[in-house]
């Protein structure tokens, strides 16, 4: 399963690896850390079609998770989303939703949970 992970927070990245680090060891998964918004589209662009899944965080400099968001579901509507925010509101969670979203997680992450909700997409792809 390869995943793409967007964070403008570069420290994400270790803590994803070390979650995450059996699933990497055996080669279940594979994770594609890209640092914005604009960064994850030229990504998609020439990433192969292995791509099953995105975890976008919501605020970030210049374009946003939701706006993000929105292009995927456009452009690769195919794509799981998985919005991802420390600030749990109504109006993020009801955009978010709007635009498509198929889960929306607060932080800090809770990595059981979020495997779970892994392992329920990686089953239907």
């Amino acid at each position: 399963m390869n995943i793409m992970v967007v964070d403008d927070e570069q420290d994400i990245q270790v803590l994803f690896k070390q979650k995450f680090r059996k699933e990497i060891r055996q080669k279940q998964i594979t994770f594609t850390f890209v640092f914005s918004a604009e960064e994850a589209l030229n990504c998609l662009q020439n990433t192969p079609n292995d791509l099953i899944l995105i975890l976008a965080d919501i605020n970030m400099p210049g374009m946003n998770g939701l706006e993000l968001l929105k292009i995927i579901k456009e452009k690769y509507a195919h794509l799981t989303v998985f919005m991802v925010t420390a600030y749990c509101d109504d109006k993020n969670y009801n955009t978010a939703i709007q635009y498509g979203a198929d889960d929306y997680l607060s932080k800090p992450i809770e990595f059981e949970t979020l495997k779970q909700k892994m392992l329920e997409v990686l089953k239907v792809n």
